[in-house]
């Protein structure tokens, strides 16, 4: 079994503890009113996009989310929530470092004892989901869970989805699926953008992630046989006739908690990389975290 099959099986306890650790962390997080913005890299950055939508939508404050390169620092925010497994990440660092005095910073990393928690008052330390593969599951599903856990969400079921979709069969064949489209909405755009960029890191496979509304306005074309549309969440209305009509799959599991969704596409992923002869620990190109000289 590879580094990433075992971390990614061991979510529903990761979560558990994450969302221990939540009861603990509410003075380290945002305060209801504050303006937030929220920030990663690749795979922490979409989890700080599902965030950022989850409390905005709560009424607990204007809340954005942003690649931690992109962030414009013209803005005026009350707080700077940082996504970060390995804490050395450059842009994340940059970012923290440059940080003016009245706004306060919190990290959320697999390693207190890293860069990005020197850099900052508050860290909330997640050193159970910290992972050996170059690949991210546990880590930042782990981190969403306990940031769900924050906002008062009850994560019971979601775990119980996890634990189902760790033992059921795929929902597609590797040997005979060319593409998938991971579509979301709301929270789960953010979702849907990792799910595609797991099979992206993990298979080389080409896969892409669009808001379910705008998908029909362009992405719809590359539908076809052998192809699939994966829904993670709600669905717009007639969404899947439009997908039966080109002839491509269309997956969808209403009710499940769309974060056990997102463990199944990390299956998929991992199975795209077996059927291609790919080491899913090894991605092409890729390290743990992007240190740039």
């Amino acid at each position: 079994m590879s580094h990433v099959e075992s971390e990614l099986a061991s979510q529903p306890a990761c979560w558990r503890a994450a969302i221990e650790l939540a009861a603990g962390s509410g003075p380290h997080l945002p305060r209801r009113g504050q303006r937030v913005a929220v920030v990663g890299c690749g795979t922490s950055w979409f989890m700080a996009m599902a965030y950022a939508r989850l409390r905005e939508t709560a009424g607990l404050g204007e809340t954005d989310a942003f690649a931690a390169s992109e962030y414009p620092a013209a803005r005026d925010y009350d707080g700077i929530v940082a996504i970060t497994r390995s804490g050395t990440t450059t842009e994340v660092l940059d970012l923290l470092r440059s940080l003016p005095p009245h706004v306060s910073g919190t990290v959320l990393t697999a390693d207190p004892g890293s860069p990005a928690g020197s850099a900052v008052r508050d860290i909330i330390a997640l050193p159970f989901a910290d992972e050996r593969s170059v690949v991210q599951t546990r880590f930042a599903t782990a981190v969403l869970a306990l940031l769900r856990a924050n906002l008062g969400q009850d994560l019971a079921a979601a775990i119980a989805d996890a634990e189902a979709v760790l033992a059921e069969p795929l929902p597609l064949d590797p040997a005979r699926t060319e593409q998938i489209t991971f579509v979301g909405r709301g929270w789960t755009v953010g979702l849907a953008h990792e799910a595609a960029l797991k099979c992206r890191e993990a298979a080389g496979f080409w896969a892409e992630a669009y808001p379910a509304m705008d998908y029909r306005h362009g992405p719809i074309a590359i539908a076809a046989p052998g192809r699939a549309v994966w829904a993670l969440g709600d669905v717009p209305p007639g969404l899947a006739a439009d997908v039966a009509g080109t002839g491509a799959t269309f997956v969808h599991h209403p009710g499940r908690d769309p974060l056990a969704e997102l463990v199944l596409a990390q299956r998929m992923a991992v199975a795209l990389a077996v059927h291609r002869g790919l080491d899913p620990d090894a991605p092409r190109h890729l390290r743990r975290s992007v240190v740039l000289s």
